[in-house]
């Protein structure tokens, strides 16, 4: 069996050994004070030496587009709000082809892998086709990419609800998620807060779900509205008898609500177990336009964490209408959440790497100690923080087991075992 020997990495502040075997950590301790077992054979044996690098948890991007991403030149938004990049979607939606799809989306998914991230939640649209849809076709390329990238990067899908699901008018796209989830899609996704009615909107999402024994992953109150209230509507359904992964992505509205409000709502979101994503880059781009004072476009941080809530970031969209930046890399998203979140470094990190792996339910959630699995990335940094700062491009990547060592340009594969 292959074993992997890291030596002087930096972890928690202290000099530290860990040895990783058929892609698990067996061990961590003080660097010096772990070896091999006694009759190991030393062919099958690779000592890494990261004196001067921080180990980390990977990274994993637990909200993407990846049916969307580079389309920042393709498809124009010159409002720079929500509703502008949603009508540009549409306006454009016809030139945005299968291979076109999957060329783009398997460049985004190879540059988080070379960028830190060992696995991602993409959501794909999947709009009923009245002449802005664009049925399964992004259901199709993103699990053409999933098998394109197996073995580099982990890619779950979410299918993407077009708005109109409820009613007879709603009839076709209801079919049509039920068609992305047989097609290869992995969970229900929505936008409950742009249906019109909230609580329909969201009891139709957790039926369908439910239907397919799936989870959920909703598009979540992306509004500053105080008044929109999906958040703590899918708090209340998850405690009523909803008992599959439920996920809340931007929640902004909450961070505009009073702090009783938000009080409240944060603990039935810890009740009911629902993760939320926080996604800066898209929610700070796209939210707060022409407002004076203009508010930040975030979700109410601090009230969930507080209220024990597992709360992960994201960078959402990469160069496309929703986000016309964005570098797919984990360090970014961590220094937003540092700075328009108030998070501590460590904190930061942790949103983009274990409380991640949490929200998407991955074993990786348990660190860096032994037992859990060897996704670990290693960077020339002394500490957390500074890692954040200078996002260093050198970096080594252990998915599992295996390590991906890349620099600004190149990606190698060293394999266990020599």
């Amino acid at each position: 069996m292959p074993i992997t020997h890291l030596l002087h990495a930096t972890v928690d502040g202290e000099p530290t050994d860990v040895l990783i075997a058929d892609g698990t950590i067996v061990a961590v301790a003080a660097a010096g004070s772990l070896a091999p077992s006694p009759g190991t054979d030393l062919v099958e044996l690779v000592e890494v030496d990261l004196s001067g690098h921080v180990l980390l948890p990977a990274a994993v991007e637990p909200h993407a587009h990846l049916d969307k991403a580079f389309l920042a030149e393709v498809v124009p938004n010159p409002a720079g709000d929500l509703h502008g990049a949603i009508e540009a979607m549409q306006a454009h939606r016809h030139l945005l082809t299968y291979d076109d799809t999957v060329a783009r989306a398997e460049r985004a998914a190879r540059l988080m892998a070379r960028n830190g991230y060992v696995a991602v939640r993409t959501h794909a649209d999947t709009v009923f086709a009245d002449g802005h849809g664009n049925g399964l076709t992004s259901i199709a390329a993103l699990a053409e990419v999933r098998e394109r990238v197996r073995g580099v990067i982990d890619i779950e899908i979410v299918a993407l609800s077009g708005i109109g699901v409820v009613g007879p008018a709603g009839a076709g796209q209801r079919a049509l998620l039920a068609d992305a989830l047989a097609a290869g899609a992995d969970l229900v996704g929505g936008c409950p807060h742009l249906e019109g009615d909230i609580e329909a909107a969201t009891d139709v999402f957790l039926q369908i779900a439910s239907d397919h024994g799936c989870g959920v992953d909703l598009h979540t109150d992306e509004t500053l509205d105080p008044h929109a209230n999906g958040l703590d509507v899918l708090a209340r359904r998850v405690l009523a008898g909803f008992d599959l992964p439920a996920t809340a992505s931007h929640c902004v509205s909450l961070g505009q609500q009073p702090d009783d409000v938000q009080r409240a709502t944060a603990e039935r979101v810890a009740a009911a177990r629902v993760g939320v994503v926080a996604l800066p880059h898209t929610n700070l781009f796209l939210q707060g336009r022409g407002l004076v004072p203009m508010p930040r476009g975030l979700t109410a941080v601090a009230a969930l964490r507080a209220a024990g809530v597992t709360l992960a970031a994201g960078a959402d969209n990469v160069q496309d209408p929703f986000n016309p930046v964005g570098r797919a890399c984990p360090f970014e998203t961590a220094g937003l959440m540092v700075m328009a979140a108030h998070l501590l470094p460590g904190d930061a990190w942790r949103s983009v790497s274990t409380e991640a792996a949490a929200v998407l339910g991955r074993p990786g959630a348990a660190g860096i100690r032994a037992g859990a699995p060897a996704d670990l990335l290693a960077v020339p940094a002394s500490t957390e923080r500074e890692a954040i700062a200078f996002a260093p491009p050198e970096r080594r990547r252990w998915m599992a087991g295996p390590v991906v060592s890349t620099g600004s340009t190149t990606l190698v594969h060293f394999h266990q075992g020599g």
